[in-house]
């Protein structure tokens, strides 16, 4: 059955990593601004960036026509006796999320390598037993999302962490519950690991639930790989940019999309944090009219 992504935008393309930093876009013109480029849906970025009050935020999305699709949080589940912290955060994400009205929760893993400084923190590969522990507790979460708060996990594969590359992609998702954990494709960061989009749409149909648009200018990730540099000095670099400059292609992204027996939300991200404050309005409506003339969203 084909149907139209439904297309929305986030934090990440005004620039927004954190809840709080001075040098990020303030929420209530990423709010104006989101809306003014023609977007109605959104997603709520780092939690604490808006307002954690739901009145006070609903009443803020209401103002201006926009509607919640999904919260986002990253979880550090590979690591020994992180549940509770990790809950803790997850929770209080996943709260809000539910009650503005939004039916999915993305779930990052933490990075191995500091986004911002580059410094390696902790092994870039999981063993074998690390990778069984990791799916076990991935499983729980994702159980326990749904029995607590009503919402889907869509675990969000990204570059710097243990699930990065196609062939670590597909073994998280033979390792995980089908039942119980579906994907996040970011196009921008399985093509910044060397992944196949088609690929993984192909081949994991069902496990598709909710996807971030994106782009990666491959002469950037190419010295980025060459030199070790890490995903945070990349950004800075340019790594990504704005569509169509970059890979992968949309076009057939967006009708494979179409394709599958699920309405699929499709979030356009351009990572450039820290970006300058009248950088993101102009890109966002270019990206949104681009992708509009693509293919069949709403």
């Amino acid at each position: 059955m084909s149907r139209p992504a439904m297309i929305g935008s986030a934090p990440d393309s005004w620039g927004v990593w954190f809840p709080d930093d001075s040098r990020q876009t303030p929420w209530q013109r990423f709010l104006d601004e989101v809306a003014a480029a023609g977007y109605t849906r959104i997603e709520l970025g780092p939690y604490g960036y808006l307002p954690t009050d739901p009145a006070r935020l609903r009443d803020e999305l209401d103002k201006r026509g926009l509607t919640v699709t999904a919260g986002t949080i990253f979880e550090h589940l590979h690591r020994a006796d992180s549940w509770d912290t990790t809950w803790q955060d997850v929770s209080a994400a996943a709260t809000l999320t539910a009650v503005m009205g939004a039916r999915h929760l993305v779930v990052i893993p933490d990075f191995w390598r500091d986004p911002q400084t580059g410094k390696v923190l902790e092994d870039a590969h999981l063993t074998d037993e690390q990778w069984v522990a990791y799916a076990g507790q991935m499983n729980r979460l994702a159980r326990r999302i749904r029995e607590s708060f009503g919402l889907q996990i869509q675990f969000h594969p990204h570059a710097d962490t243990h699930v990065d590359t196609h062939e670590n992609v597909e073994r998280f998702l033979d390792e995980t519950d089908p039942d119980l954990v579906s994907l996040c494709l970011d196009t921008g960061h399985i093509s910044y690991c060397g992944g196949d989009n088609l690929k993984l749409i192909g081949d994991h149909p069902e496990r598709i639930g909710y996807v971030h648009l994106k782009q990666v200018d491959p002469a950037v990730v190419a010295a980025v790989h060459e030199q070790g540099i890490g995903f945070g000095e990349a950004v800075r670099m340019g790594a990504m940019c704005e569509p169509p400059a970059g890979i992968p292609d949309m076009p057939p992204i967006l009708d494979a999309l179409a394709n599958l027996d699920a309405e699929i939300f499709a979030i356009v991200e351009q990572d450039m944090y820290p970006c300058p404050a009248d950088r993101p309005l102009p890109i966002a409506r270019r990206t949104l009219t681009y992708l509009q003339s693509c293919g069949p969203l709403r």
